[in-house]
């Protein structure tokens, strides 16, 4: 029987860093992965929050992410996002590793935020940066963006001021000019990230400048949105999948719903943009909406993998 490795967060770390994870999800899109051919995600309500049940195959690999989202645990000084990765051989299906669910979320997340900011911001140019959130994907977020930009300030925006100082702290420890800020601050940036539990917008999109960049990563729920039909609407709007958008994506089912957008008003997906199929306007807002999907987390699992087997 083939031993099964296992990760922990912290050998995650060492065997891969963002900017390795950004180049693995863009090697997979060239490669052919069509995200639109991924299965939906399953979701099942439980006592705690909600299971989700993500599975994958392409190339070598296959595998499945078992995640947990349990929105009372940090307030018992618990991740929110639980969960493990089964990482199987492609051919076979045999078991190869087993990963840490959060911190493969925690990573392959701002990698793609980071791929899609690679394609639908200026280079050359350091970037004004709003970000909202204060929890492992704000790390994780402003991490993978100095990864593919130079940033010349970041402003935190955070409901919880405490851990918004801490966070613009972290951002000073990497060499970068940073504060804290309100809502806002968006009025002058180039990029805002938002990686936050709101359910409800977090600022006015009437005041996000034309040639700005905004990302949203923080739901995958119908009803939820962290941007208002606003900002959606003056967008040059952008997606991972069309399919798996119209299906979780609040911040664009909200103002469909509304009757602002029309389904026609997502542009292209990440894929078209890594493969040069389409070229971003820089006279509106451009809005990349990600729910996170199954292929990503297959594709730095198995990059893990393969960096754990060459490691000496």
């Amino acid at each position: 029987m083939t031993h099964l490795l296992s990760f922990d967060a912290a050998t995650m770390a060492r065997l891969l860093g963002p900017a390795a994870a950004i180049d693995v999800l863009a090697d997979v899109l060239r490669a052919g992965l069509d995200p639109e051919e991924g299965p939906a995600r399953t979701s099942v309500r439980v006592p705690a929050g909600e299971l989700l049940l993500m599975p994958a195959a392409f190339g070598p690999y296959a595998g499945v992410k078992i995640a947990g989202v349990a929105p009372a645990n940090p307030a018992a000084g618990l991740p929110r996002i639980t969960g493990s990765y089964l990482l199987l051989d492609g051919a076979n299906l045999r078991p190869l590793a087993l990963l840490d669910g959060a911190a493969l979320t925690e990573l392959r997340t701002p990698a793609v935020s980071a791929l899609a900011v690679r394609h639908l911001t200026p280079t050359g140019k350091p970037l004004r940066l709003v970000l909202f959130g204060t929890g492992p994907q704000a790390y994780g977020h402003l991490e993978a963006v100095l990864a593919v930009r130079q940033v010349a300030e970041a402003i935190v925006v955070g409901r919880n001021q405490i851990g918004a100082r801490a966070l613009a702290g972290y951002a000073r420890t990497l060499g970068v000019l940073a504060r804290t800020g309100t809502p806002d601050d968006v009025a002058k940036a180039d990029l805002v990230v938002c990686c936050t539990t709101a359910r409800e917008p977090l600022f006015d999109g009437s005041l996000v400048a034309p040639g700005a960049t905004v990302v949203a990563v923080g739901s995958h729920e119908p009803d939820a949105r962290e941007v208002d039909s606003t900002l959606v609407a003056r967008s040059e709007v952008y997606v991972e999948a069309r399919g798996a958008a119209l299906r979780e994506a609040g911040d664009l089912l909200v103002p469909t719903a509304e009757g602002t957008i029309e389904e026609d008003h997502i542009v292209a997906g990440i894929a078209d943009l890594v493969t040069g199929r389409r070229t971003p306007t820089t006279e509106r807002p451009r809005f990349f909406k990600s729910v996170g999907m199954a292929w990503e987390d297959l594709a730095v699992a198995g990059a893990l993998y393969e960096a754990a087997l060459a490691a000496p």
